[in-house]
């Protein structure tokens, strides 16, 4: 089951993760939500992550504690 958020306008938004590749070579985790369930997504929100919300646009973002 996909780690899930429902932001204050009611909308539910799925946390996924994926490697990118950086222009310098170096590989790095990012982590995004999406309105669906993608193969990428997660079960559980990362340690030492919290999620906040855009108070503009309701978007749920992910952020270091």
């Amino acid at each position: 089951m996909a780690y899930s958020h429902k932001n204050s306008k009611g909308n539910t938004y799925y946390l996924n993760s994926k490697e990118v590749t950086l222009k310098g070579g170096r590989k790095q985790r990012i982590y995004y939500f999406s309105k669906d369930v993608k193969p990428e997504s997660i079960n559980e929100l990362p340690a030492g992550y919290k999620i906040k919300e855009s108070a503009r646009t309701g978007l749920p973002i992910l952020a270091k504690k």
